[in-house]
C-alpha cells in the first residue's frame, strides 16, 4: 500500500537545511533510483513542509530512519501514514 510522509513545522532555520540538504539529496536520489518514492518535495509556500509519496510503508520508515532532516530534527513533526490510493 502506499505510504505518505509529512514533514511539519520546520524547526530549523533555511541555512541549516541547506547545511544537511547535500546529505539529503543523496537518499533521495537512492530512492528515486530504486523506483521506492513516486513524489517528493516542498510545499508551494516556504515554511509549509514537505511531503514525499513511497511506494510501501516499509520503504517510508527506511527514508525517514534514514533522512538527515529527519534524524537532525529539522522538523519538528514527521508523520507515517498508509494511503489507499484509488488509482492501482
Amino acid at each position: 500500500m502506499k505510504t505518505v510522509v509529512i514533514y511539519e513545522n520546520p524547526g530549523a532555520s533555511m541555512e541549516k537545511f541547506m547545511e544537511v540538504f547535500p546529505r539529503h539529496q543523496a537518499v533521495e536520489d537512492e530512492f528515486v533510483k530504486a523506483g521506492k518514492v513516486l513524489g517528493i518535495g516542498a510545499f508551494k509556500i516556504p515554511g509549509d513542509g514537505a511531503m514525499a509519496i513511497f511506494i510501501d510503508k516499509e520503504s517510508a520508515d527506511d527514508f525517514v530512519s534514514r533522512d538527515p532532516f529527519a534524524a537532525e530534527g529539522l522538523y519538528t513533526k514527521v508523520t507515517i501514514k498508509e494511503w489507499d490510493d484509488e488509482i492501482k
